[in-house]
């Protein structure tokens, strides 16, 4: 789960990380009362959605007046922004961060993930901030810095004070530095994050080390132990057709493609999107019904993938073992009475009760076209769409 940036930044200024002043608005009259309230010389007018690069999408405005603020305000809010992570349709801005302007000296990148191929927190740094941590590694990767962190101890001082000074933060400001990360890392593991990534961290003229921007995400696995995180959730960030499967545990994700997926199994999806890009097809879609899919479940996976007008068939992939492939038969026949599915419909069963789950399908006279491997069932969907 993603929380805006205003959002993130009262957390973080709840375990004592240091971030601007600021103030959310939901209209120009707010905007113009949060920065008279806050009362500095320059004020940043930000938009705020569920994406990067709002900045290069004329998103984020320097303001000197309470003029200023009212003009970029009604430009902003309503406006929809197209940046790198939106993808063409954009993102319209419902809501603003007004914040006080920062005396910048310098910017770094802070970032906390998961790696799994240690099972460790890893914190990475590099005094390229304000620039795509991708474009770093891809153009600098000498200037990236990572300390692995034993989950036993958690993140040491030491290793905190030597990455601020391996992406030169100045010597007077390293105690500074260290307390930054420390609380960053707090907020990481106490709130179960997946990301925490501060781009730019910044010092300031007044000896200041802050979070200039702050970009948190949440395991979805562990928001039952955060219902104050939950809450933070705005649906209006969010695909329709995601926020419907969320509400049967369906992980789906929508793609720009035209052939529908429903699979059991992140990996087995994964691979199936793989083999039909193989024979030339486009995923419309990521959907993992999971393990034990009942009936239900596959309705409304077929439904939230009929949903997308640019579905011209759907493939379904099922390896049964928890779910046996005879319910999944059973499953798929209710669900295409249901929804009365007129696109071209290939299935591939394997694993439990598979003969019995054929047998059904082919009993049912619904126009299923039946396929015995990924590739026959690849290569079958894209010829029919």
């Amino acid at each position: 789960m993603n929380i805006h940036e205003y959002q993130g930044k009262d957390l973080l200024r709840s375990y004592g990380v240091a971030v601007p002043n600021g103030k959310v608005a939901f209209t120009v009259d707010e905007a113009v009362e949060a920065a008279q309230t806050l009362g500095t010389d320059v004020t940043v007018v930000k938009a705020q959605i569920h994406a990067g690069g709002r900045g290069k999408a004329g998103g984020v405005k320097l303001a000197k007046t309470l003029d200023d603020v009212r003009t970029y305000a009604d430009e902003i809010l309503g406006k929809t922004l197209v940046t790198h992570q939106t993808g063409d349709e954009g993102k319209e801005v419902k809501r603003l961060l007004i914040e006080e302007g920062s005396d910048i000296l310098s910017e770094y990148y802070i970032g906390f993930v998961v790696d799994r191929t240690t099972s460790q927190i890893v914190m990475m740094g590099s005094e390229e901030g304000g620039t795509e941590i991708e474009e770093v590694a891809a153009n600098t990767p000498e200037k990236i810095f990572k300390e692995y962190i034993d989950p036993t101890v958690g993140l040491m001082p030491f290793q905190a004070r030597r990455l601020a000074f391996n992406i030169n933060i100045p010597s007077k400001l390293v105690g500074k530095a260290v307390k930054f990360m420390v609380g960053l890392y707090n907020v990481f593991v106490e709130k179960d994050c997946s990301v925490a990534e501060i781009n730019p961290l910044v010092t300031t003229g007044d000896n200041q080390v802050m979070a200039l921007d702050a970009k948190l995400n949440f395991d979805d696995n562990a928001l039952y132990r955060h219902k104050e995180t939950s809450e933070l959730r705005d649906l209006d960030e969010e695909d329709d057709k995601e926020i419907e499967a969320s509400n049967y545990d369906l992980n789906y994700t929508a793609l720009d493609g035209n052939i529908g997926m429903m699979v059991n199994g992140a990996g087995l999806a994964m691979a199936t999107m793989d083999i039909i890009k193989h024979y030339g097809g486009d995923p419309a879609n990521f959907l993992d019904v999971g393990g034990g899919a009942s009936a239900e479940k596959v309705t409304a996976a077929f439904k939230i993938i009929l949903s997308d007008p640019n579905v011209k068939g759907i493939v379904v992939n099922i390896f049964g073992g928890i779910m046996k492939c005879d319910d999944i038969a059973n499953g798929i026949i209710e669900a295409t009475k249901q929804v009365g599915l007129e696109l071209p419909l290939v299935v591939r069963l394997e694993g439990t009760n598979v003969e019995q789950g054929k047998q059904i399908l082919e009993a049912s006279g619904l126009n299923i076209t039946a396929a015995e491997s990924m590739a026959d069932a690849a290569e079958k969907i894209v010829s029919l769409v």
